[in-house]
């Protein structure tokens, strides 16, 4: 069995495969690999999104329900670092909207399961209950930020 340049030189073969491309020679071009990486990116994109959003939820639980003035400083740091990079992965890659309504509800569970084990004795609430409209999420989100920071000690830290 032959091994093919995919498999033992991986940055070789994205270089060849994008001169390739380049020089319009598709029959040179390895299809299959290609294919599968072109929906691997998809797919990472897809999980950097859940994986943002399940911070920035978890970040807004204990933001909102845990009293703990020491931590709120950090916490909002993080939700603003958070949305930024949310607001970027829609910005770049709209169609992830979509996604982010899809995702939504699960990522809302699992920051809940996170908060639960680090604050077992807080009652947060145990369904996701605001918008899922993306657009209309984070403008939501911006608000109660904005919100929390003329109601809290935190100083502006953008």
């Amino acid at each position: 069995m032959t091994t093919s340049l995919y498999e033992t030189d991986f940055c070789l073969w994205c270089a060849e495969t994008i001169r390739s491309l380049k020089e319009r020679d598709f029959a040179q071009i390895d299809i299959e690999n290609l294919i599968e990486e072109i929906a691997a990116l998809a797919g990472r994109e897809r999980r950097d999104l859940q994986s943002r959003l399940g911070v920035l939820l978890e970040h807004l639980l204990k933001l909102k329900y845990v009293d703990s003035r020491y931590d709120f400083c950090g916490w909002e740091l993080t939700i603003q670092e958070q949305l930024r990079q949310i607001e970027m992965l829609l910005q770049q890659s709209p169609s992830l909207k979509r996604v982010l309504r899809e995702v939504l509800p699960d990522c809302y569970q699992f920051a809940l399961s996170q908060v639960q084990i680090g604050y077992p004795h807080v009652d947060f609430p145990k369904e996701w209950s605001l918008v899922n409209d993306a657009d209309a999420f984070l403008k939501l989100i911006e608000r109660d930020l904005v919100a929390f920071r003329f109601s809290s000690d935190c100083q502006s830290l953008d």
